[in-house]
């Protein structure tokens, strides 16, 4: 099977839904697939490389920055991106188009259909469905909302990255969509116990912006002054300045490093050393960051939002805590702190979990939609 994968970003452009794209790739490759993806390059420089078997044509755009993308540069991926997307189907003559993203990336997918028949595959996250990311999105769903509504009409099928991203598309759209969580490679071994005496060693991963709630933390942290911890902070963003201006007031600097963006490899590295997985996030689809914590057997505090109840068992690897509640979040990490029998319990519970997300199952589900996808052709 040949599929075209469309994408407006793809690393080392762009973020967790990006690195989605990337997996699913790759994983259809290894059964045998022919893949290319069409995604958005820096500046105005295309690109055309090979990873892994899959093969990226990066088109220029304005895109000025990897790990963020404004509406208007969105906008110029969908017209810099509508030629090359014609001359692959031209040339190359794909069964199927996978569209990561119904926006921006589905409007390419459905204007592409509409011009050649190729049928299309939508893939749903947070941001892609009204209610998902209501301060963020709502206003714009309301002004495209007869386009998104052919959009997801014309989709030969559609996918959601977590249950809650399923329900919402389910409920604006009114069609089936099947859920498929993200996926991890597991073959790495599972994590060592914490030694006795260690501080806590407690993470942070992602864009220091609103969403992600940052400042949230170290108002939590700057009552655990007590206990024995240390936090690394990766990730940058509009909040950076807040978050240090937050670890001085408090004192903190002693305790808390922060790295800046880190190449893949050496996340993995400090995921591995970590035992405690911080997610004060206002919202998320089915982040990345929550999933890898399970594959290196983190305990994950987070907020009680709906996204992220495909990662955590209250009580079992984790703790949600109700948005805005300091005192609860508190609570629940000084409980892990303290008690570090639990937390190794809740460490082997989220390795567990982790089984749930093996890639080389999440990739045979989504060759399963897509071929039956293109033989609806």
């Amino acid at each position: 099977m040949k599929i075209l994968v469309l994408c407006y970003e793809y690393p080392p452009i762009g973020g967790g839904g990006g690195n989605v794209a990337k997996s699913i790739a790759e994983q259809l490759v290894a059964r045998g697939h022919e893949v290319r993806v069409q995604t958005a390059a820096l500046g105005w420089k295309s690109v055309r490389e090979t990873i892994r078997g899959v093969g990226i044509f990066r088109t220029a755009s304005l895109r000025r920055v990897p790990d963020t993308c404004t509406v208007p540069e969105m906008g110029l991926y969908l017209v810099t991106s509508l030629r090359p997307t014609l001359r692959h189907i031209r040339t190359w003559r794909p069964d199927v188009i996978h569209a990561h993203f119904a926006v921006p990336t589905g409007v390419l997918a459905w204007a592409v259909h509409r011009l050649t028949g190729v049928p299309y595959v939508l893939t749903a996250h947070l941001g892609d469905v009204p209610g998902g990311v209501p301060e963020q999105t709502d206003g714009m769903f309301r002004r495209i909302a007869p386009l998104a509504r052919r959009i997801w009409r014309n989709a030969a099928a559609a996918t959601a990255v977590s249950s809650f991203v399923q329900e919402l598309a389910e409920a604006a759209y009114h069609r089936p969509v099947t859920r498929i969580l993200n996926g991890i490679d597991l073959s790495d071994a599972p994590p060592e116990p914490l030694p006795p005496g260690t501080p806590a060693r407690l993470i942070f991963i992602g864009r220091l912006n609103p969403q992600k709630n940052p400042v949230f933390l170290i108002e939590a942290l700057a009552q655990l002054r007590d206990l024995a911890w240390q936090l690394t902070f990766i990730g940058d963003g509009p909040l950076m300045g807040d978050v240090r201006d937050a670890i001085a007031r408090h004192d903190l600097g002693e305790r808390i490093t922060l790295t800046g963006w880190l190449e893949p490899a050496a996340v993995q590295r400090a995921l591995g050393t970590a035992d405690i997985l911080c997610m004060p996030s206002l919202s998320e689809g089915l982040p990345m960051v929550g999933i890898e914590a399970l594959k290196h057997g983190l305990a994950i505090v987070a907020t009680d939002i709906p996204g992220l109840r495909d990662v955590i068992d209250p009580g079992v690897n984790g703790f949600r805590v109700p948005l805005g509640d300091l005192v609860g979040y508190v609570a629940q990490l000084r409980l892990l702190i303290e008690n570090p029998e639990q937390l190794a319990a809740m460490k082997r519970a989220s390795w567990e979990k982790a089984r749930r997300f093996e890639l080389t199952e999440i990739a045979h589900e989504y060759a399963h939609v897509l071929a039956e996808a293109a033989r609806r052709d």
